[in-house]
């Protein structure tokens, strides 16, 4: 990469990407985010194994409504 490259950062929450910033590890879930039990587990898995940040996709608009509340376990993790 030459010298006039322009490198830029983003953060996620804290967590510096790009730039000259190290590189993050990242990981993403497997699970059916409509079970909610199932999802966290895998969140905390990945967390305990180094992942630096951990991203989830929502396959419909139940799982969206029942995921993101914030009462529930995944509402407080995406809180925190």
């Amino acid at each position: 990469m030459n010298e006039q490259t322009k490198r830029h950062t983003v953060y996620v929450d804290s967590v510096p990407i790009g730039g000259r910033h190290p590189v993050v590890v990242q990981s993403m879930t497997n699970t059916d985010t409509a079970n909610i039990d199932q999802t966290v587990k895998q969140i905390i898995d990945l967390a305990n194994a180094g992942s630096e940040l951990v991203r989830i996709t929502v396959n419909n608009a139940d799982s969206a409504a029942q995921d993101l509340r914030r009462g529930s376990p995944l509402g407080r993790i995406l809180a925190a």
